[in-house]
């Protein structure tokens, strides 16, 4: 299908703490301003309901995928504000008692579930002052192909540490648009947030929004937002640094499509390419 036009996305970042109801209210804010500039579709960033004290604290508000006040809330913010809402990623129950999925919903401008992905990649980190592991209390999400349609065209998914397993966006297949809610550490963020996060741009030649977890949290958990929007040819759109706030820009096919004739990486691809 031939997708023409442009459509103006936002994405917010936020500094999440240990009171959902808080996170909510900041969140609501935030959805609001990035509507206020005009933007149809809106992403929140990775556990923007809850940055809690444990990894464990995530457990007890896990909901049951189509009930819950995170889930009640994202559906009442999409259809107030007549938007596409990425709603980051909320904790849902799992068959596993232990663990719960970490996992992104998007809704559609009538409050309607549109997309669900259950994050695969589960993070794993050790540092000299600080470790992670995920998997611990998040169940990993099945393989599946997460990519789905948007007025603008194809758009795909991932969550934060999916940004490093380059052949996962690509078996998404052909799209317009990456989106990307994380929480990445200020460690690993330093080193390889910006230039990941251009390099699947640049070799999928298609925008990519990331909405990042960027500051010091009430659990001692420092994030290192770079909250940004990457056009096709790997070039830097907007970016937040820190702090909370919202960055927004325009996504046009047109752009999309100079940049694919231009230089016609896709095309010439020959490893992997479907026959």
């Amino acid at each position: 299908m031939e997708y023409t036009g442009s459509m103006r996305v936002a994405a917010i970042q936020m500094v999440s703490g240990t009171r959902v109801d808080e996170n909510l209210m900041r969140a609501a804010a935030l959805i609001r301003q990035a509507a206020d500039t005009g933007a149809r579709l809106v992403v929140l960033p990775e556990y923007f309901c809850l940055l809690g004290r444990q990894p464990t604290d995530k457990r007890s508000i896990a909901e049951t995928a189509g009930q819950g006040p995170i889930q009640d809330f994202l559906a009442g913010q999409a259809r107030q504000h007549k938007i596409w809402l990425v709603g980051g990623s909320v904790p849902l129950v799992s068959p596993d008692p232990g663990r719960v999925y970490n996992t992104c919903l998007v809704f559609d401008p009538d409050g309607r579930v549109h997309a669900r992905y259950d994050k695969l990649h589960l993070f794993g980190f050790q540092g000299a002052h600080e470790s992670y592991d995920e998997s611990l209390t998040i169940r990993p999400g099945p393989v599946c192909n997460p990519a789905f349609d948007l007025p603008l065209g194809r758009t795909g998914l991932g969550i934060c540490y999916d940004l490093r397993f380059p052949e996962f966006f690509r078996a998404q297949g052909d799209v317009q648009l990456i989106l990307l809610p994380a929480a990445f550490t200020h460690t690993t963020g330093a080193a390889h947030w910006d230039i990941l996060l251009r390099a699947r741009a640049i070799e999928n030649q298609c925008y990519v929004l990331a909405s990042a977890q960027g500051g010091q949290h009430e659990n001692g958990r420092q994030t290192w937002g770079h909250t940004m929007l990457v056009d096709p040819w790997g070039a830097i759109v907007d970016c937040l640094a820190t702090g909370p706030g919202v960055v927004a820009g325009q996504v046009s096919v047109e752009r999309i499509q100079a940049v694919r004739q231009s230089l016609p990486a896709l095309q010439d691809q020959v490893i992997g390419r479907a026959t």
